[in-house]
């Protein structure tokens, strides 16, 4: 989710697209709580979350958001902990509150669809799915069409065909198609997807880390 506002304290660390092993060097910091600003919270946050600790990466965010509340905005982070936490309706309230500093990202729109799917069904995600335009990124245009109904999943993934950066696309492609199966309930296609985003095109930024999480946290790991 590339929009952030300038003036954010964390805004620096929180675009999506960054290589995030930065935030690992030196292990989960130490300082004691009442020293943490809400910068050492949000690394916190991000590094129990990669982790596979969501309850416990809920706690840091909240920290950063007792801290720093012009921010929650911004913490689209928090929305993903919310979801794997199993904090639906919240988690729909962070991406709705995402939407404000960022309207034209698939991805929120994605996981607001996945929460409020969780909460009260396909159906009523359908209904509430955030419309997005000018995302340009492959192959979101083709994810969000999918999650609307209108959409399939051989068009996510033919998207992926002639674009540069192949490897990073399916990662994406195969993210996002698992995450909707898992929302309508298809098992076995969920983790075939997600084991391919995570495994077979591993990718290290956010989102490639993301998919890694959710096959720890279902135990579809090796």
């Amino acid at each position: 989710m590339p929009a952030m506002r300038s003036h954010s304290v964390i805004a620096p660390a929180l675009r999506r697209g960054l290589v995030v092993m930065v935030l690992l060097l030196g292990g989960v910091l130490a300082a004691p709580a009442e020293d943490k600003d809400a910068n050492a919270w949000f690394r916190e946050g991000v590094q129990l979350f990669f982790a596979a600790k969501p309850a416990e990466s809920l706690a840091a965010f909240d920290r950063v958001v007792a801290l720093a509340p012009a921010n929650a905005p911004d913490l689209w982070q928090r929305g993903l902990v919310l979801y794997y936490a199993g904090k639906f309706a919240e988690g729909r309230t962070q991406f709705e509150l995402h939407q404000t500093v960022n309207p034209n990202d698939v991805e929120n729109a994605a996981w607001h669809f996945l929460c409020v799917a969780k909460a009260d069904g396909v159906e009523a995600a359908r209904k509430a799915l955030i419309p997005i335009s000018g995302d340009a990124r492959v192959p979101m245009a083709q994810v969000h069409a999918l999650f609307a109904g209108t959409g399939s999943e051989e068009a996510v993934l033919k998207a992926t065909v002639d674009a540069g950066n192949q490897r990073d696309h399916l990662c994406y492609a195969h993210l996002y198609l698992g995450l909707y199966h898992e929302a309508l309930g298809h098992a076995d296609q969920a983790k075939d997807h997600l084991l391919k985003a995570a495994t077979d095109f591993r990718m290290e930024h956010y989102m490639g880390r993301t998919a890694q999480v959710h096959v720890t946290l279902r135990g579809w790991g090796p």
